[in-house]
């Protein structure tokens, strides 16, 4: 039975680092971090950046490292956006956990386990404006006994106050040969075959997050064995293929209605997600040399607005139309006036 356990679990958490050390590419937070586990010395922290680059992985293995398993669940709370964290958990939950005094604390072999507790907040920048302000005071009064982990990936959403608190680490994404070594590694320890377009397809889907990266390559080795294409990884990582993206930017080059509403129609039939066009879509143009930067411009503005509509609920069919056919006058060079009589 071990084996069936072992192969069913997410690759995720296999091979998520254990240690500070181990975290890959934040060679600056992993330099400060090693030496605050060194001395103990915790303050208040803030992680942010985007997501897969190793904060809550980083902000674990803290914790773990610094108590041990066995003083970890005592000492540890963790709350995720799935979690309720509105003012009321805040004032009760959070404010009780972090206000309940802990021993003078000692080293346990080779677990510093200093005399505070730690509160990880996971996904902090989804928390409500209120309830960020009802942890201000909660973390002065308890700084003694408590410690906060902000993790977030949008350091903006999190109020002046609550930043200015804690010390601020920034996960930069990883770049496609740091997370071509760590999918190599896991290719070795879990017998697959990966060819370069592959390794390099991968790199470029899953944008410079390790954990998507991951995800995917677990997904493709479960559908399709251990030889893995770039096609594979394609189609379980429900990116637009390339040449579905080219068919419609032809058509609205050329200047084809029918053409266009029949690659929208058929791309919506297909299920493939209009978001996911769109930034494709962007990426296409704006590297696009035959285009003018005033035509980007339009095209772009079109790909943001759609895109907030989209959010909003609109009809993904008539909002892709919409950005062809705004596209085709912008190619064309028809003035908006000359569109709209």
């Amino acid at each position: 039975m071990a084996p069936l356990v072992q192969s069913s679990q997410p690759w995720v958490e296999k091979y998520r680092p254990r240690q500070v050390k181990d975290v890959a590419h934040q060679d600056e937070v992993v330099r400060v971090l090693t030496n605050t586990l060194e001395t103990s010395n915790c303050p208040h922290m803030l992680f942010y950046g985007p997501p897969g680059t190793g904060k809550t992985t980083t902000a674990l293995a803290i914790a773990h490292q610094l108590f041990g398993p066995e003083l970890y669940k005592s000492r540890v709370l963790e709350l995720n956006a799935s979690d309720d964290r509105g003012i009321n958990v805040v004032r009760t939950k959070i404010k009780d956990f972090a206000a309940v005094a802990v021993g003078s604390g000692g080293r346990q072999g080779i677990y510093p386990c200093p005399p505070f507790k730690i509160i990880i907040l996971d996904e902090a920048d989804s928390m409500t404006e209120d309830a960020q302000n009802a942890l201000r005071r909660t973390m002065e009064t308890h700084s003694k006994v408590t410690r906060f982990f902000f993790i977030c990936n949008y350091i903006s959403r999190i109020i002046e106050p609550l930043a200015s608190r804690c010390a601020k680490f920034r996960f930069k994404p990883l770049s496609e040969e740091i997370m071509s070594s760590r999918i190599i590694h896991i290719c070795k320890e879990e017998g697959l075959n990966l060819d370069p377009e592959a390794l390099s397809t991968l790199g470029s889907i899953s944008q410079g997050d390790l954990r998507r990266a991951i995800t995917y390559l677990q997904g493709a080795a479960r559908l399709f064995g251990s030889s893995i294409s770039s096609k594979d990884l394609l189609s379980v990582s429900g990116v637009v293929p390339p040449d579905v993206v080219k068919a419609l930017l032809l058509a609205c080059k050329i200047g084809d209605f029918e053409k266009a509403n029949k690659e929208v129609s058929n791309f919506i039939a297909e299920g493939y997600p209009v978001s996911q066009m769109l930034s494709q879509l962007f990426d296409i143009i704006v590297e696009a040399e035959d285009i003018t930067d005033e035509q980007k411009a339009r095209i772009c503005k079109k790909l943001a607005e759609t895109d907030k509509c989209l959010v909003d609920g609109a009809d993904e069919y008539l909002q892709l139309m919409d950005v062809a056919c705004t596209t085709t006058r912008a190619l064309s060079n028809m003035s908006e006036e000359f569109c709209y009589e």
